[in-house]
């Protein structure tokens, strides 16, 4: 059965998770029954093609880099060739201490590895997604808190700055309210900010609902708006715009078929059997938290303040 994920660490567990049970079908042995956050505790195996680092930075936020390196990585897994960066946060519900600056902090390091500083650096950052529709609201909100400075560089006739970026910002909407391709507006975007760089952040899709409102991937392959909703368009990457793009995401949704075999994983009927069941019979729904709202403001709060501290060190520190 094929699950909905915009993680590239989810698509490494998945690849896992199939390899194992190939490999108890020829032994002739039976797996039990795990759900699927449960299944994606195992440990990162080597995979032809993909290189994964997990590291802990504190007690509350860990990250896994994972790096597709070639043609056989990208089969595997499903994914484009390039890196992928998952951050996984404990806490940001529960309002623990600190939590959300940590978050930020852990953020903008990983992102000064896609960013480098510089006194010339231009970036355009774009909000993607509906923000009258609270799961997919991620992208506007962020950008909404990001520090704009085009108009002052404008302003003043600069050329650059020791201490911030040339930033500028777009909210492009959603097709469904625009009637145009949002890979078209970024890139008349783009034709009249000539970035650097193009950052974009986004609302994704989880597999496994530990995941969901709790992680964020950074990557350097672009993204397809609307693939967290279902509702794929087209790519938004360097290839499509003429500038690099970085995206930033969070699962702030999860498939309602992974939630039904997740649910019925622990009867006594074959694992198989259910997937197949699922799959003739499937439901195009996806399902969010009653706490989204919240959860979108807190996530928004930590992109945002990651973002600034990433193209302003002078002025964020």
């Amino acid at each position: 059965m094929k699950y909905r994920t915009d993680l590239a660490l989810e698509c490494v567990q998945m690849y896992d998770e199939d390899r194992k049970k190939k490999t108890n079908a020829e032994a002739g042995t039976d797996s039990e029954h795990k759900t699927s956050s449960e299944k994606s505790k195992g440990s990162l195996s080597d995979i032809p093609g993909v290189k994964c680092i997990e590291e802990e930075i504190d007690g509350d936020i860990k990250v896994t880099r994972i790096e597709i390196t070639d043609e056989t990585g990208e089969a595997l897994l499903g994914k484009k060739r390039g890196s992928y960066i998952t951050l996984e946060i404990d806490g940001i519900i529960d309002g623990k201490e600190g939590i959300k600056e940590r978050a930020a902090r852990a953020l903008a390091d990983e992102l000064k590895n896609f960013i480098k500083f510089h006194y010339h650096l231009k970036a355009l950052v774009i909000g993607l997604g509906n923000e009258k529709v609270t799961p997919d609201a991620l992208g506007p909100y962020a950008v909404s808190k990001m520090k704009i400075t085009r108009h002052l560089f404008l302003m003043y006739e600069c050329d650059g700055d020791s201490e911030m970026a040339n930033v500028s910002s777009f909210i492009p909407g959603v097709m469904g309210t625009t009637g145009i391709e949002t890979a078209d507006l970024i890139k008349k975007a783009v034709e009249v900010v000539d970035p650097e760089v193009v950052i974009i952040v986004d609302s994704l899709a989880a597999r496994d609902i530990s995941r969901v409102n709790t992680t964020v991937q950074i990557n350097d392959t672009g993204i397809n708006p609307g693939s967290g909703m279902g509702n794929s368009r087209r790519e938004i990457s360097e290839a499509t715009v003429g500038k690099r793009v970085i995206s930033i995401g969070v699962p702030t949704v999860i498939d309602a078929n992974t939630l039904v075999l997740d649910a019925l994983s622990g009867f006594n009927e074959a694992e198989d059997k259910i997937e197949d069941y699922i799959a003739q019979n499937p439901q195009e729904l996806v399902v969010t938290s009653t706490d989204i709202d919240l959860v979108i403001k807190d996530f928004s709060d930590i992109i945002a303040n990651g973002v600034n501290i990433t193209l302003h060190p002078g002025i964020y520190i």
